[in-house]
């Protein structure tokens, strides 16, 4: 028996018979277009679930492989990236675009910096949150790469993580200009792509090597 082969940007489902497919929408943002589109879809072939994920983005669960290219073509949207070892998206908060606490452009930086390291190969994967006050609602502390913003500037953490084995992740630097933050990040993901364990969470990676190695190597 020949085994199936997986469709491009999609995921297997645990009935084994159905897949879920994760469009790309840079750091939650998505148009009207998009939204009639992905509609358009969900009634065309009867998708049964739509599913808000937790990094900003939709999840259309329960199609069988036949119909995943179809869809693909209808939504006119790329496959966010899910299982893959790089980049798997930036969630940002609305920052000063429309929050009265923000005081950075959360958005904005943020799809600078996925459109920068989008396609990055990496250890494993790698979620990257943007906030742009202090309050940190991008989750910043808790993602492998967090930004936010204060006043004087950003601040740059690295090897946070919220799932089974949770870390806070650790202050790189602080009050740094935005291009400065982009240089920074690039050179945290190079040593890490450089010196990490596949399938090793940055969270994992500074555990064995130490923020002070990382420091030492990227400042």
């Amino acid at each position: 028996m020949t085994e199936e082969i997986t469709p491009k940007g999609a995921i297997l489902q645990r009935d084994k018979q159905t897949y879920a497919i994760v469009p790309r929408i840079p750091v939650g943002m998505a148009t009207l277009d998009n939204f009639k589109d992905i509609a358009r879809v969900v009634e065309k072939y009867d998708i049964p679930i739509i599913k808000i994920t937790s990094g900003h983005r939709l999840a259309l669960v329960g199609m069988k492989a036949e119909v995943i290219d179809d869809i693909w073509r209808d939504l006119k949207m790329d496959p966010g990236m899910a299982t893959e070892l790089c980049l798997h998206y930036v969630q940002a908060c609305p920052g000063n675009a429309v929050c009265k606490f923000g005081v950075g452009d959360s958005l904005g930086l943020g799809s600078e910096i996925e459109e920068f390291f989008l396609g990055m190969e990496l250890p494993a994967k790698v979620k990257i949150g943007v906030s742009g006050c202090p309050f940190c609602c991008g989750e910043s502390f808790v993602r492998d790469v967090g930004v936010f913003a204060k006043k004087k500037g950003w601040t740059v953490v690295f090897g946070g993580n919220s799932a089974r084995r949770p870390r806070v992740g650790d202050i790189i630097a602080e009050d740094v200009s935005r291009d400065v933050v982009v240089a920074l990040i690039r050179r945290c993901l190079e040593y890490y792509a450089a010196h990490g364990r596949k399938k090793e969470r940055t969270a994992r990676f500074i555990e064995r090597v130490g923020i002070e190695a990382l420091k030492k190597a990227v400042l």
